[in-house]
């Protein structure tokens, strides 16, 4: 885990997300905390247990975005799953447990990716050796032999062999059956039952004629796999999982039993608060890579809670949700700085897929400030949608020249105050319309 300070966290956060600021520093200190934990005692270490978040604000504030940077950030295994998604055990659907089993799964693919990293020079030499036994086939050694693999390794490197044939034999897998991966079924089950049809029917190599480089990609990988500990791979991707897993869980507002809409519904919401409750709190799921406990990971839950509020989840749930804090909705200014200041911001996106069609776009800060008044304006008068919202009025004053597009190449369009309310003039002026438009 990157030992990032929470300040650092927060300026690597301002870099994407605008303002939010005490749910910023409440999830930089949550994964501090988690760098402070391991270098504690064992003994102490073991006790102490992640302070799991609730995010509370309406869609389109930043709530999802926090928690997609953070991962990102720290190179946690990081899963975003949706409360609604999930059903009491004895209904058919996705059960509670299988959040885990993905986090697993993502943590293996975490893992192999940077051990590929570290081994990759290693591969790319025998790659590179087995490529020139392929373009020189035979068994006889001679200096002149090793003057020509010299000499072919030299055009190899320079890309003069790329688009080269080469004949190679690949394994081909058997097709994949999942026959046995019914909706809750247990994932170790139906790997053991795909192990066993696997020796029924082992994968079978045939040859193939690829390019150079097509086959050096292969040949990498195959060396990569060869070189490559599975037990070590699983073994540490359990421990990077069980110590700094973060689960985000979205619209856990939706499962309270305050919304009088899910209360009705065929399948007990309470019912998931129940199932979700046991995980959260630290339990040992059975996975396909072995039991992991999840005592340790962080869990942060997001809701607009509209309908309800975090005193409508069972109360058992909510003790394990000790922090909250609320996202606060976006103003004008907000907008304007979101249209601005980000790496990547709105108005780069644009200019860059315009820039593609050889136009020049610009946007004048009165452009802009319009632009995010309208934005304002369409939030309080409908649906708040938060920061969405610039999405579809960017898209409603840019729709004229992204269809002529590909005719205007070479143009120069610039985006201020009047080109922004003429192209809005007819929405922004009908609340009916506007309803449906923005």
């Amino acid at each position: 885990m990157l030992s990032l300070t929470p300040r650092q966290i927060v300026a690597e956060l301002d870099r994407y997300i605008i303002g939010q600021e005490q749910a910023k520093r409440m999830v930089a200190v949550a994964v501090r905390n988690r760098w402070r934990r391991q270098r504690l005692e064992p003994a102490m270490r073991d006790e102490i247990a992640p302070k799991n978040i609730i995010l509370m604000g309406p869609t389109g504030v930043g709530k999802t975005e926090i928690a997609r940077r953070l991962a990102k950030l720290t190179g946690a295994p990081f899963i975003k799953v949706e409360a609604t998604k999930y059903t009491e055990v004895g209904y058919v659907g996705r059960d509670v447990e299988s959040m885990i089993r993905d986090l697993m799964d993502i943590g293996i693919k975490l893992v192999r990716d940077e051990e590929g990293q570290r081994v990759a020079p290693q591969a790319e030499a025998q790659a590179e050796e087995k490529l020139l036994d392929l373009l020189l086939p035979g068994a006889s050694q001679g200096s002149s032999r090793e003057a020509t693999r010299e000499k072919l390794r030299k055009l190899w490197r320079l890309g003069h062999l790329d688009d080269h044939e080469v004949e190679i034999e690949v394994t081909e897998q058997a097709p994949q059956m999942d026959m046995f991966a019914m909706p809750g079924a247990d994932n170790a089950f139906s790997s053991q039952m795909k192990s066993m049809m696997n020796r029924f029917m082992p994968p079978k190599s045939t040859k193939k004629h690829l390019s150079t480089k097509a086959a050096f990609d292969l040949l990498v990988q195959q060396a990569k796999d060869s070189l490559l500990d599975k037990d070590r791979i699983e073994e540490m991707a359990k421990e990077r999982v069980e110590q700094s897993g973060i689960i985000f869980i979205d619209e856990i507002d939706k499962i309270a039993s305050g919304n009088a809409q899910q209360r009705s519904s065929d399948i007990s919401r309470e019912g998931v608060q129940r199932d979700l409750l046991p995980i959260v709190e630290g339990s040992v799921v059975n996975t396909k890579y072995g039991m992991v406990h999840t005592d340790h990971i962080l869990f942060i839950a997001a809701g607009a809670f509209h309908f309800s509020k975090p005193s409508d989840l069972i109360p058992e749930l909510q003790g394990r949700f000790p922090l909250r804090v609320e996202l606060h909705a976006l103003g004008r200014d907000e907008f304007y700085r979101i249209l601005t200041e980000p790496a990547n911001s709105l108005q780069k996106q644009y200019q860059a897929l315009l820039g593609a069609e050889n136009i020049r776009l610009d946007f004048t800060e009165d452009g802009l400030r319009e632009i995010a008044s309208c934005a304002e304006q369409a939030n309080s008068r409908t649906e708040n949608i938060g920061a969405r919202r610039l999405y579809t009025i960017l898209e409603k004053i840019l729709a004229e020249i992204s269809f002529d597009a590909p005719d205007r190449q070479g143009e120069h369009v610039v985006v201020d105050s009047d080109y922004v309310k003429v192209r809005l003039d007819d929405v922004m002026g009908n609340a009916d319309l506007q309803q449906f438009i923005l």
